[in-house]
């Protein structure tokens, strides 16, 4: 009697090719969210546009893979199409620097926000890849079913599969590649474990493509973002919530840069603590709101600590509670821009989290957390206002930075109504053309406002009376924002966009 001879089972098993294109495509999206980051932020709209663009980028794939597969029902077809994802995917980072830098660069001319430069960004990068990836779920569907009875339980099995790879992708790429191999060798990763996936089912001369990803993945990685700047790129670095960068000028001025470039968030003059910029504003303002020196202030968005500092030199009794989301800004603070104070505390924490939880009560509480363009929807609210006048003392004063395009008064309208309900008597101080102050007192608003105590120093003095010169009401019209409808995005880009229309 002669022994059946045993059939090799096929390469790759396709419940395993499920699995593992369900974690590149799912771990491409937060890989394509981080790289978006240094651009364009990483605000609500820029991970809807990342979502959106994987959503459709997936269904294009199952439409296109469902054609295919009828046609040509072989595996090694189907792992061709995987190893051409493979290879785009693997380029990505190659091509996403200077696209995204050319993009940046010809959208701020345009006035375009960041909804359609990161749409355009999400759709150029990784849609193909993700199309590609998205047409394995039916093909391999058609591979795996022999009989018409068992469509049901082999669909199933590999929708399972593919969703599992999909949540192991997910956490693979948020908890361990991004953090600590970085954005651009999360790219790299992914589209090696695809290649090697299916290498053994394609041609020799095939196979080599998997060299691709594999150089590019132990190769040294570049400059992270080489956009313009005014000065020397002295550090950089991408840390768990954004790129950063430091900038130093010729004449030894340090600058903080996040994300898009755009924006300075911490400023740094050689022999001065003052910056000729909105932080002096952050320094003196809650002193003409209030009629007193605070004797505790929280600084909610402490970034490199430029008003921290200033308060800690020229009113060294002052409790400084700095609170800032991303702790690695605060290390930066402390290495490049001299943040230090004998009675300051920084805290890493998120702005509203904090406030909700601690117990302190404050004479001024500064919030400086909003990031160009957007700002965070929950920092702007009726509800967050009224946990600030929980937490001011009688007489405390709140002073908000709102940044704004320069030609729209609309995100200040709104704020400035939204303050209102909670501190009344709402003033606005417009101390840069893209930043203007709101302040408030909790209680009746101070008898002479801009008028300062005395025993400033002189260099104080004279920037009192240039803010108290500037002090006016605030802009009246505005919506009242509350936690279950603040369209802050939506407010923003409507006003860029309004804006290049207007001056196109």
């Amino acid at each position: 009697m002669v022994a059946a001879m045993r059939v090799p089972r096929p390469w790759p098993p396709l419940g395993l090719l499920s699995a593992v294109v369900g974690a590149a495509a799912l771990g491409t999206e937060i890989a394509a969210a981080r790289l978006l980051a240094p651009y364009f932020g990483a605000s609500t709209v820029v991970w809807a546009n990342t979502i959106a663009t994987v959503l459709v980028a997936l269904s294009v794939g199952y439409w296109l893979g469902g054609r295919a597969a009828d046609r040509r029902p072989a595996l090694d077809a189907l792992c061709s199409v995987v190893m051409g994802a493979s290879m785009v995917l693997a380029i990505v980072p190659l091509i996403a620097q200077p696209f995204l830098r050319t993009s940046v660069r010809a959208l701020s001319a345009l006035s375009i926000g960041g909804f359609l430069g990161s749409l355009l960004g999400v759709l150029v990068l990784v849609a193909a890849p993700v199309a590609l990836l998205g047409c394995v779920a039916p093909w391999a569907l058609r591979l795996s079913v022999s009989r018409i009875e068992e469509t049901g339980r082999v669909g199933g099995r590999l929708y399972a599969l593919s969703t599992g790879g999909s949540l192991v992708g997910v956490f693979l790429a948020a908890l361990v590649l991004v953090p600590f191999a970085g954005t651009r060798r999360t790219f790299e990763t992914f589209a090696l474990a695809l290649a090697l996936t299916v290498a053994p089912a394609l041609r020799r001369s095939a196979r080599v493509a998997c060299a691709l990803p594999l150089v590019l993945l132990v190769l040294p990685t570049a400059t992270i973002k080489t956009g313009p700047a005014t000065g020397q790129v002295i550090y950089e670095t991408e840390t768990p919530y954004q790129y950063a960068r430091v900038v130093q000028a010729a004449d030894g001025a340090r600058s903080l840069e996040l994300d898009e470039g755009l924006a300075v968030h911490s400023l740094l003059r050689p022999g001065s603590w003052l910056t000729g910029n909105y932080w002096d504003g952050m320094l003196i303002d809650p002193i003409l709101a209030s009629g007193r020196v605070p004797s505790r202030v929280a600084i909610l968005g402490n970034a490199a600590g430029t008003t921290a500092r200033a308060f800690g030199h020229y009113f060294p009794q002052t409790a400084v509670d700095a609170v800032e989301l991303d702790g690695r800004l605060t290390d930066l603070g402390r290495r490049f821009f001299d943040l230090r104070g004998a009675r300051l505390h920084t805290f890493t924490a998120d702005a509203r989290p904090y406030l909700q939880a601690t117990t302190r009560r404050y004479d001024a509480i500064l919030v400086d957390a909003y990031r160009q363009p957007y700002i965070p929807f929950y920092l702007a609210t009726r509800e967050f206002f009224a946990m600030v006048r929980n937490r001011l003392t009688p007489g405390g004063a709140l002073v908000v930075n709102v940044g704004h395009p320069s030609s729209s008064n609309a995100l200040e309208r709104a704020l400035s109504a939204t303050i209102a309900v909670s501190l009344p008597g709402v003033r606005r101080d417009p101390i840069e053309p893209e930043n203007t102050l709101l302040m408030a007192r909790r209680g009746a608003p101070a008898a002479q406002p801009g008028f300062p105590p005395p025993r400033l120093p002189a260099d104080l003095a004279a920037l009192a009376h240039s803010a108290g010169q500037r002090l006016g009401s605030a802009l009246p019209g505005g919506p009242v924002w509350t936690d279950d409808r603040a369209p802050v995005e939506w407010l923003i880009d409507e006003s860029i966009v309004n804006f290049a229309a207007g001056s196109g």
